[in-house]
């Protein structure tokens, strides 16, 4: 990894660490996570507080068996004493099943909960956030950090209740048979809670930089793995230079790997090292009271064993401590996601679209695309701070109609604003200033899943999932029968090649539709189109990636597809929209002239030059 990405990601940790809510904050908001579970989770404590009771029981019983043995009470009291230690081992065996069960349940149904959640609240965002977040650094946080929130239930939780009611029982015991030996037992307490808490911080801090760096791997393997990715290194010959930054990031992951395992093991370490002075500490106290008949022998016994059920949860919650700062890290940067509103809301009395033919109509328009502050986070773009600047106005008082059942026709110089105006007619984006309105209704009053189901799109890439050709049509129309599928390819000049295909309908189609030459794959998001049956078609560029062959059957398939619809087509290829009802010359973000095909070329303006370059002709202009 280079040293300014290094030093980015190191600067976005620490002031996120900086400006993060305060852990009570997170820790009310986990446990509205965990609400839905309360029965559940109210019977794993009930059922933890009962093992605890249990591990209790053991160390007193082994006393009692040492005084019977010392009072030469017989065979069949010793007997008895260790039929009912195996008795209480089986119980407290049982018993950590059932615990370990519920604990499993709640923790998965936690995992579950999480990733909808995220899942859903991603899919809201608008595309201004898919364009400028890392898809690695996204699925990490759906990934990585949600299996890490999960933790602090399935593991944190069980442990700390557990060890929690057996030290108070314990020490209660402890006490009630010697409190002199349990006092002393206690002096070295405090080594266990100092490095506790620093050792927390410390972890914490490591775990927030290690999944920092986790996410930038998965981001690199996202974008390599892909067909185009793994073209583009190729082409430019970079597969050394790509394995280099790849285990740079993998070994600072490693480091830090080592760095918190080791922190750990020394920590651990140590309070072994002390449970076991501890220990020897009561043998020589319990034992020199024992001698004086200040103290039984069985009693020796059973404050040495308590002692271990003792220190042990002491340890357990020593180590709970950073375990749960590392799930309230992963909480953090889960509900950080959560928390990025989506600029784009259904509204709250949504619309209807009207019956019948739809027009299309921009009123005064104006648009800039949103700064990154408003629709993106910095840790999911791997830099520190995000640009609060607002973008440059893209499109200045637009304003035009296309009537109901008509063809018009956007062209202009590249980044003049054409695709811009296409996404705000589907409100991928909301205007700044102006209207945009469908069938006399402002799309910002519209359900989107109702504007979407009537304004289809074709765009020039063609996407399509790693997934079957049904499948990928059947997105458009879950419930569409074979019959219509295979209309629906017959009408987009498709249903040939695929009827000789081996597995016809139920081929994979890879990456984005690699599989198929580009014509292919246009082909198939004009066939999804057809069963979408929109109102109004959007044709962004679809040709212009094809060679004249591929062009020739996109265009009859396009035929179809804008039968009898409202369409607006943005074309690079002005032979392609001669016979559009309206052509609209936009550049700079303005309509710099509007009207047929024959009344643009007669004004020798704008649309006239663009098509003499194109066709290398003289225009002819009325005299």
């Amino acid at each position: 990894m280079d040293v300014n990405t290094w030093s980015a990601l190191r600067t976005a940790s620490r002031e996120r660490e900086e400006t993060r809510a305060p852990v009570p904050v997170t820790l009310r908001r986990i446990a509205g996570f965990a609400r839905p579970h309360k029965r559940r989770i109210a019977a794993f404590v009930l059922l933890s507080v009962a093992g605890a009771v249990l591990t209790v029981v053991t160390p007193l019983l082994a006393g009692r068996v040492v005084d019977a043995i010392d009072a030469r009470e017989g065979l069949r009291v010793v007997g008895g004493l260790a039929g009912l230690i195996a008795v209480v081992a089986v119980a407290e065996a049982g018993l950590g099943l059932l615990t370990r069960w519920f604990s499993a349940t709640i923790g998965e149904g936690l995992i579950l909960q999480l990733r909808t959640a995220v899942f859903d609240h991603v899919q809201r965002m608008p595309v201004a956030f898919f364009t400028r977040t890392r898809t690695g650094a996204l699925v990490s946080r759906l990934n990585n950090d949600v299996l890490g929130a999960q933790r602090a239930f399935s593991d944190t939780l069980s442990g700390v209740v557990g060890n929690v009611v057996t030290l108070v029982l314990t020490l209660a015991v402890m006490l009630s048979i010697s409190w002199q030996v349990t006092l002393l037992a206690l002096v070295l307490l405090p080594v266990f809670v100092v490095p506790a808490r620093r050792m927390g911080s410390r972890l914490a801090r490591l775990q927030r930089e290690a999944a920092d760096h986790n996410a930038a791997m998965s981001t690199q393997m996202t974008e390599r793995f892909s067909a185009p990715g793994a073209t583009l290194v190729k082409l430019f010959g970079r597969p050394a230079e790509e394995s280099a930054e790849f285990a740079s990031r993998a070994g600072r992951v490693r480091d830090i790997g080592v760095r918190s395992a080791m922190v750990q093991w020394v920590f651990v370490t140590a309070l072994t090292l002390v449970s076991a002075l501890a220990l020897a500490l009561v043998y020589g106290v319990g034992g020199g009271l024992a001698l004086g008949g200040m103290l039984a022998p069985g009693a020796v016994v059973s404050l040495a064993m308590l002692l271990t059920r003792l220190y042990a949860p002491l340890t357990a919650l020593a180590g709970a401590r950073v375990e749960a700062m590392g799930a309230v890290v992963s909480f953090e940067r889960v509900f950080e996601v959560l928390d990025l509103e989506p600029a784009i809301q259904d509204p709250d009395e949504p619309r209807a679209l009207p019956a019948g033919p739809l027009d299309v109509r921009f009123d005064h328009v104006d648009f800039a695309y949103p700064a990154a502050a408003r629709v993106s986070l910095a840790s999911l773009e791997e830099v520190a701070t995000l640009d609060a600047r607002g973008g440059d106005t893209v499109l200045h008082d637009v304003s035009f109609t296309v009537p109901a059942g008509s063809l018009t026709a956007l062209v202009g110089s590249s980044g003049a604003g054409k695709s811009t105006i296409a996404q705000l007619l589907a409100r991928l984006y909301d205007v700044d200033g102006g209207t945009v309105s469908v069938g006399a209704v402002d799309v910002r009053d519209v359900r989107a899943a109702d504007l979407h189901g009537d304004v289809g799109f074709v765009t020039q890439d063609g996407h399509l999932f790693h997934d079957t050709i049904r499948a990928n049509l059947l997105l458009a129309a879950p419930g569409a029968s074979e019959d219509e599928l295979w209309s629906a390819l017959r009408r987009a000049r498709l249903g040939a090649l695929v009827a000789t295909l081996p597995d016809g309908l139920d081929t994979v189609v890879g990456e984005r539709g690699y599989r198929l030459s580009g014509g292919e794959r246009q082909r198939l998001t004009i066939a999804r189109l057809l069963l979408a049956k929109p109102r109004i078609v959007v044709l962004d560029e679809a040709t212009a990636s094809l060679d004249s062959t591929s062009e020739a059957a996109v265009q009859a398939a396009l035929a179809e597809a804008l039968d009898g619809r409202t369409a607006l087509v943005i074309a690079h290829r002005l032979s392609t929209v001669r016979d559009a009802d309206q052509i609209l010359v936009v550049e700079q973000g303005r309509i710099a002239e509007r009207g047929t095909h024959e009344q643009l070329l007669a004004r020798s303006g704008r649309y006239a030059e663009l098509y003499r370059t194109q066709f290398d002709e003289p225009v002819e202009t009325a005299a």
